[in-house]
């Protein structure tokens, strides 16, 4: 049986993370250094010899344009998917992180039943969205698809791979994906088995573009 290739790469550099800001399912756009990192991961898919039969994209504007910089070069169909957006971040949307930490400071212990940002989506909800935009993936045919989407409903797919469930005020592992990093998997059917090939690679970025944001979309 032919297995699955899933590649969830982060979005570029968006104007929200270079000022700040909890984005969530706001819209912001690339920045110049964003769309940069977009260039420099396409060389080097290009120059590996990567390739993809789908690319599945959150519609928000920065995981967007970051999908469709990548598809003009590999010349492969493009779908937007409402599942793969970020989470909802509540009241906390469109919020700078230094206001927030003064107006609405992160609670010392919170549930994963808990609401973000008192209105937005808690982790438990969060993860269940990740699991079934991945079921809806596997219900497609074996191939290479390429996921472009957001750190916080990325962080949630990397626990339903895994296995793990959310956990009481953030403990226990947590996956980062710095702007433009990805991480592989592949998926055998006939199995159940998840190999994992790789996490937060972000080896295409120059050492100035290491820099990790406080806000996971």
């Amino acid at each position: 049986m032919i297995n699955f290739t899933l590649t969830f790469l982060r979005h570029a550099e968006s104007v929200g993370n270079a000022e700040g800001y909890y984005q969530g399912q706001k819209d912001y756009p690339l920045t110049k250094r964003g769309k940069d990192q977009v260039r420099r991961l396409i060389s080097r898919w290009q120059m590996d010899g990567t390739r993809f039969e789908k690319v599945i994209s959150s519609p928000l504007a920065r995981a967007k344009h970051t999908a469709e910089m990548i598809c003009q070069c590999f010349n492969c169909p493009l779908e937007f998917d409402e599942a793969w957006r970020e989470r909802d971040m509540g009241f906390l949307t469109g919020m700078k992180w230094e206001e927030a930490k003064i107006t609405r400071p992160k609670p010392s212990f919170f549930t994963p039943f808990d609401n973000m940002g008192d209105t937005g989506e808690g982790n438990w909800e969060l993860y269940l969205r990740a699991g079934k935009a991945i079921h809806k993936i596997l219900q497609q045919p074996p191939a290479r698809y390429l996921i472009v989407s957001h750190g916080g409903i990325l962080n949630q797919a990397m626990h339903v791979i895994f296995g793990m469930t959310p956990q009481a005020a953030g403990q226990g592992v947590h996956f980062r994906f710095i702007n433009s990093a990805f991480a592989k998997v592949y998926y055998e059917p006939d199995k159940h088995k998840w190999v994992v090939w790789g996490m937060n690679d972000f080896t295409h970025l120059a050492v100035k573009d290491f820099e990790i944001d406080e806000e996971e979309s």
